[in-house]
C-alpha cells in the first residue's frame, strides 16, 4: 500500500469526540499542510498512520475524502479537541499537562484554563526550542509529564516535531490521551485570533488566516494547496485508470 495516499489511512477520524477511546491512544491531525508533509518525511508519515486517531483538521482534507472515497465526514479542529477534552477533565477534576511553547504562553494558558476550568489541574513545561531535542532534553521532558501522570497530555511544538517527538516516545509517555495539537497553544492563550465562527462554518477558515498572517501563511496556502489538490488529482485518476 502507498502510505503516501490520503484514502489510505484507515484512522481518520468520523465519529463524535465523544466516543474517542477512554485509554491510552495516541491523537494526531491532519489537514493540507501536514498531508504535503507526508510526502517528504516518512517518519511523520508513519506517525499519522500509526496514530489510534487522526482528526480531519481540514476542509481541504474533508472534501479530498468525500471526492476520493464518498466518504461524509465533519471537519474536527485541534482547537475542538482541545475544548472537548478541557470540559471533561474538568468535570472529572483530572490533570492536563501542556508540552511545548514558552513560558510566557504557558502561563497565560494557565490563568485562561484555571478561570474557564476551575476543577482542571493543569501543569505545563517548556522545552528548549530546537529543531531536534537532544536525549537529555527528551528525558526531562519525559521526567516533567511522567511525574504527574496526566489523563491528557496536550503537545504543542509544531507539525512535525510534535507528532513524531510523541509517536517516538509512545511507549515512554505515562499519559492516557496524548494528543499533538499545534497552533492550538497560541489560539487559546490569545497569540492567534482564530476566524469568526460563521466563517469556519462555510469551510473558509484558511482564507482568515491567510488574510490575517500574509507573509507566515501565503506559501503554506497558496503552493502547499496547490501541491495538495495535484496530490489528490493524482489519486483519483490513477485510482480510475486502475480500475478500469
Amino acid at each position: 500500500m502507498d502510505h503516501s495516499l490520503l484514502s489510505s489511512y484507515k484512522n481518520i477520524f468520523c465519529d463524535d469526540l465523544i466516543n474517542i477511546p477512554e485509554k491510552k491512544i495516541l491523537i494526531n491531525t491532519i489537514n493540507a499542510h501536514s498531508f504535503n508533509i507526508t510526502l517528504i518525511d516518512s517518519v511523520f508519515n508513519k506517525s499519522l498512520h500509526e496514530a489510534s486517531v487522526l482528526l480531519p483538521d481540514g476542509i481541504s482534507v474533508v472534501w479530498a475524502l468525500r471526492f476520493l472515497t464518498g466518504k461524509k465526514l465533519h471537519k474536527i479542529a485541534g482547537i475542538d479537541l482541545f475544548m472537548y477534552e478541557m470540559e471533561r477533565i474538568n468535570q472529572l477534576h483530572a490533570k492536563c499537562f501542556f508540552l511545548g511553547s514558552t513560558p510566557k504562553i504557558l502561563e497565560k494558558i494557565t490563568t485562561k484554563a484555571k478561570k474557564d476550568f476551575p476543577n482542571a489541574r493543569v501543569y505545563t513545561y517548556s522545552p528548549p526550542y530546537k529543531a531536534e531535542f537532544s536525549d537529555l532534553d527528551t528525558e526531562s521532558m519525559l521526567l516533567a509529564i511522567n511525574n504527574v501522570q496526566p489523563d491528557v497530555l496536550f503537545i504543542g511544538m509544531t507539525a512535525p516535531k510534535q507528532e513524531k517527538w510523541a509517536y517516538g516516545n509512545f511507549n515512554k509517555i505515562e499519559a492516557i490521551h496524548i494528543c499533538s495539537i499545534g497552533a492550538v497553544f497560541d489560539f487559546y492563550a490569545g497569540n492567534i485570533k482564530r476566524a469568526p465562527e460563521w466563517i469556519i462554518k462555510i469551510g473558509f477558515e484558511w482564507c482568515y488566516r491567510l488574510f490575517s498572517e500574509p507573509k507566515r501563511m501565503w506559501k503554506r496556502y497558496l503552493i502547499g494547496n496547490t501541491v495538495f489538490v495535484k496530490s489528490i488529482l493524482k489519486e483519483k485518476f490513477t485510482k480510475n485508470i486502475n480500475a478500469g
